[in-house]
């Protein structure tokens, strides 16, 4: 039976959202193809009629979950932001959150392309955070203080009061500095 054109834009588009969710969830190496398919609910087979590689979809799926992140962050203060970034929700939903902190250090061992990739998301994040009263320094600041902090909470068993604590008070650290323009 052959398929549209229409349900094989479909079916890509949930591939990579699957993707998108199982590499931050597990990392890179931690979701093999035929699982990923299955996820998807599609055929094994099917997977490189839409791909050349596992690696073209890494890339894709970080595009994907880069564009999640910066859509859902357009209009949120900084304030709001940071509590809830920093939040135990967020920490515990890994699949659904943040990239940088998700898969930074997964990316930092792939090919120059995907580190490239990795580099085009956080531009975009810093964009949409951006705004007249503060500066890309400050951002680049937050930012790192942001995924260095929930980096270390998820590195903590899920029930210790260390994980907890990391974020409470990088969170009230942040949430009391005074972000100005230089």
């Amino acid at each position: 039976m052959k398929v549209s054109k229409e349900q094989v834009r479909e079916n890509r588009t949930r591939i990579v959202e699957t993707a998108s969710e199982l590499f931050r969830e597990r990392g890179y190496d931690g979701v093999g193809v035929a699982e990923l398919m299955a996820a998807a609910g599609l055929t094994h087979g099917g997977f490189y009629k839409h791909f050349s590689s596992k690696a073209d979809l890494m890339s894709e799926a970080m595009r994907c979950g880069f564009t999640r992140s910066a859509e859902s962050t357009v209009g949120v203060s900084r304030e709001k932001f940071i509590e809830y970034y920093l939040s135990r929700q967020h920490r515990d939903d890994m699949g659904n959150g943040c990239v940088m902190s998700a898969l930074g250090t997964d990316t930092a061992r792939q090919s120059e392309s995907m580190k490239a990739a990795f580099a085009a998301g956080i531009e975009r994040q810093l964009a949409v955070l951006g705004n007249e009263n503060v500066t890309r320094a400050d951002l680049i600041d937050n930012i790192a203080h942001l995924v260095g902090a929930l980096v270390l909470s998820r590195a903590c068993p899920d029930n210790s009061a260390l994980a907890d604590e990391i974020l409470d008070v990088c969170r009230n650290r942040l949430c009391s500095q005074d972000v100005h323009k230089d």
